[in-house]
């Protein structure tokens, strides 16, 4: 496994980071720890969160994976060994949400005592806040690095104007500024992040932290048609991929499996891996064999002919793709 460096202080991470959103939703306190044991005992440091996951659920109020983490910390006194990224912003009930200076100081308090630590490794705006001015949000940001409380800035969410106003308005302050860009971007969702949101990346060198990586599963092999995701937890969101270009992404996923003899989820993370200026894409698991995905992923290196298979599949313009898909197998 090659590590890869976060930030400015070149914090060495690992180069698939495990998403932490499953923690006290579908996937309990015990086995919780269970996948945090295999992911640091197999040289894995990488972990991301945030204060709402999961107020989504019947009977959560937000927090609960940060709680679990912290429980996990204490119990197996692993806090040094993980670099941990957690996030503030959306709407967590009684008014508390977005990017006001005495609110993200009151939420990043509340974090901390939920992870049971004293310091976040990476601490993200989970979503922009335009009710509330750049310099705020970011002054108390560059507050809680000056205090010790975190070592470094992202953004997640954010518009590729609102991203470089962002970075200009931290830089002629002197502030600390975001150093990583947290996206939706897989081999299906491509368009939004490529055009906007990769050339402000280039030109301040952030490091991307891709979610969905996996478009919810689509690109797993998991789902063969639209009724494969009939009555499944994120079965209307995977519905969405099942276009023509994403039968066409499946196909090109299938021909690199059957040469490779990898797993597709490998292969999804293994081709965002390639692309400039990712640092490493986000995947959950809810079990700690789901997690061989991960780790297989980080070692594949995908030939120049089956980025290109891959690329070409997922193209989102209107060129015809026919030609790209030469020699590809029907899904398995």
């Amino acid at each position: 496994m090659n590590t890869r460096t976060l930030g400015t202080l070149d914090i060495p991470v690992s180069p698939i980071m495990l998403g932490g959103n499953v923690f006290g939703w579908t996937v309990d306190e015990q086995t919780s720890f269970a996948i945090l044991d295999h992911w640091t005992d197999r040289g894995f440091n990488f972990i991301d969160t945030a204060d709402v996951y999961s107020r989504w659920k019947p009977g959560n109020s937000g927090g609960e994976s940060e709680t679990i983490l912290g429980k996990w910390f204490k119990h197996s006194g692993k806090r040094e060994q993980v670099v941990l990224a957690t996030k503030v912003g959306f709407d967590m009930g009684d008014g508390k949400k977005g990017l006001r200076a005495a609110y993200i100081k009151e939420a990043a308090e509340a974090s901390l005592r939920r992870l049971q630590t004293d310091y976040i490794d990476l601490y993200q705006a989970h979503t922009d806040d335009t009710e509330t001015p750049l310099e705020e949000t970011l002054r108390a940001f560059n507050d809680l690095v000056q205090e010790g409380k975190v070592r470094v800035l992202g953004a997640s969410n954010y518009t590729g104007r609102r991203l470089r106003a962002a970075e200009e308005v931290a830089r002629n302050a002197g502030w600390d500024r975001y150093q990583t860009l947290q996206p939706n971007y897989n081999l299906h969702t491509r368009e939004d992040y490529e055009r906007d949101l990769a050339p402000v990346v280039a030109e301040f060198d952030l490091g991307v932290i891709p979610y969905f990586s996996l478009a919810s599963g689509f690109l797993t092999g998991k789902y063969k048609t639209v009724a494969d995701t009939e009555g499944k937890d994120r079965g209307s969101r995977v519905k969405e991929f099942f276009d023509a270009r994403g039968e066409r992404i499946l196909q090109a996923l299938n021909t690199v499996a059957v040469q490779t003899g990898v797993k597709q989820a490998s292969i999804a993370l293994a081709w965002l891996l390639s692309r400039p200026n990712i640092l490493a894409p986000i995947a959950s698991a809810t079990n700690t064999e789901q997690l061989e995905d991960l780790f297989a992923a980080a070692d594949l290196e995908l030939s120049p002919e089956q980025l290109s298979l891959l690329s070409e599949a997922g193209r989102y313009d209107a060129v015809a793709q026919e030609p790209a898909m030469a020699g590809a197998l029907p899904v398995e």
